[in-house]
């Protein structure tokens, strides 16, 4: 690892750690240098940056996923929580961004938020169920 490199790393993990990502294995598992890159660079150097809040920073990135209905949505839909950002918030953002970007983008992110809540639901209950036995 270069130098300076070595900081954006612990920076970037420290992102994830804040975000309730942990270390982002599921991009790890993907492709380690995917996930050394991202970490060190796109959180490492860019989500460190002073001047946005992660909290702000979060919602930019949440309406470009909509507008491009593209990958990695799941992913901070189902993290935002951590960061202060409820459902309804999302649905908001989603119905603000929608009418710029077109209904089939907003259907989909809003299909993505769905199964994502539901998902978190199904985690709840899973959790009370071996709580009760």
């Amino acid at each position: 690892m270069a130098l300076g490199q070595k900081g954006r790393r612990k920076r970037g993990l420290k992102i994830y750690k804040e975000m309730g990502w942990g270390n982002n294995q599921e991009l790890k598992d993907l492709d380690e240098d995917l996930w050394a890159l991202t970490t060190d660079f796109v959180f490492g150097e860019v989500w460190s940056r002073p001047g946005l809040s992660l909290r702000e920073r979060e919602i930019a990135v949440l309406a470009v996923l909509i507008a491009l209905g593209t990958e990695g949505m799941d992913l901070h839909l189902r993290h935002a929580r951590s960061l202060g950002i409820s459902n309804d918030q999302i649905k908001e953002l989603i119905f603000q961004v929608m009418y710029y970007v077109g209904q089939p983008r907003g259907l989909f992110a809003m299909k993505r938020l769905k199964a994502v809540m539901a998902e978190a639901q199904g985690r709840r209950k899973k959790r009370g169920e071996r709580r009760a036995k």
